[in-house]
């Protein structure tokens, strides 16, 4: 496949101020899905925000016309979605709502009802995508309830295909602890991270790893995972803290359950605070990894890859020097990478842009 570009998300077009947020996944039959939030009034991360869906099924080339997936009741806020393909076929969604007014500060000062705070969600398709079930809540499964902010991946969520736990979903979440006296809550040193698991397909599911340290040095927030070759679980995720650097990487030998050690610094990984993607390429074995490349802002958009499972990395493509932010990486086939990421000519979010890149480009 030669290399493609495409746009299916374009600011200011089919009802929408904005997009943002993209997540994809390849389905059984080779369609893909690119998911974002619709943000109808503007690019802000609260307000009006439909989680929204555009189906390809010719490896990203065209896309299809735009389905809403999931609104919030009273015209609140639907997004950060964390898609997965099961083995078994069903497509299992999980994402986030809170209400219009419920902005990220009021939360993590504890100024909102938990009705209206930071609510969580499954859905399913049994059809390729065309079609989705309700959203069905799981809040009280996957939240404790002194946690303030909260929040899915974003991006696509791992389903495990090796060892004991093969067949089980694991999605990555971040949420803020209450604070200490004297403090707001609204201090990035009381980000923590979690997992979201389900062994049966997204019916049910419980909390795995946790990562809460409030001391400032590794600030857990958005985060990826993939499965190594080994039958581990490689998580890396962004943090601003004192920690040298701006990402940080965990592994979990259980399926998820716990981690091996803490989150800890990865200097490797040179960029801007944002959001980021990993994807275990099978054959040959890489991890790649996709974020901004400028140390001092959201641009430059480029591919790392690993061959020693994380522990260090190199460019292997970059795709632009223009603006660019949030990203998400999937396989298109078995020769081909593809990488679905916000970018534009003088700002990250005036599209959602999805580039196709044969593996052989990215491997020495």
């Amino acid at each position: 496949m030669a290399v493609v570009d495409s746009v299916p998300f374009r600011a200011g077009t089919e009802g929408y101020h904005t997009y943002r947020i993209p997540a994809i996944v390849a389905t059984g039959s080779g369609t893909l899905l690119a998911f974002a939030e619709g943000r109808r009034d503007s690019a802000g991360d609260t307000g009006r925000i439909d989680l929204v869906l555009k189906r390809s099924g010719d490896g990203g080339r065209t896309w299809g016309s735009l389905q809403v997936v999931a609104t919030r009741d009273g015209g609140g806020t639907a997004g950060n979605p964390a898609p997965v393909v099961t083995a078994g076929g069903p497509i299992v969604l999980v994402t986030v709502q809170n209400a219009a007014s419920a902005t990220e500060q009021k939360i993590r000062r504890g100024q909102v009802k938990a009705e209206e705070g930071r609510r969580v969600y499954v859905q399913r398709s049994e059809d390729d995508g065309v079609t989705w079930s309700p959203p069905r809540e799981i809040t009280t499964s996957v939240k404790r309830r002194e946690w303030r902010w909260y929040a899915t991946t974003p991006g696509h969520a791992l389903e495990l295909r090796a060892g004991t736990h093969a067949g089980r979903i694991v999605v990555p979440g971040n949420h803020s602890l209450p604070p200490a006296k004297g403090d707001t809550g609204a201090e990035g040193k009381y980000d923590g991270g979690h997992g979201l698991l389900s062994d049966d397909d997204g019916e049910t599911w419980t909390l795995g790893y946790l990562d809460d340290d409030p001391d400032g040095r590794i600030n857990v927030n958005e985060t990826t995972a993939a499965e190594l070759p080994d039958g581990r679980i490689y998580l890396n995720t962004r943090t601003d803290s004192t920690a040298p650097g701006t990402r940080a990487d965990a592994y979990s030998s259980d399926g998820g359950q716990t981690l091996e050690a803490p989150f800890r610094a990865q200097e490797g990984l040179v960029g801007p605070v944002v959001e980021g993607s990993v994807l275990q390429w099978p054959d040959p074995e890489v991890l790649l990894f996709s974020g901004p490349a400028d140390p001092d802002s959201r641009a430059r958009m480029t591919i790392r890859a690993s061959e020693d499972a994380g522990r260090t990395w190199r460019d292997a493509h970059t795709l632009s020097s223009l603006p660019a932010a949030y990203s998400d990486l999937v396989a298109v086939d078995r020769e081909t990478v593809g990488l679905l990421y916000e970018t534009g000519d003088s700002g990250p979010y005036a599209t959602i842009t999805f580039a196709a890149i044969p593996i052989a480009d990215m491997i020495r």
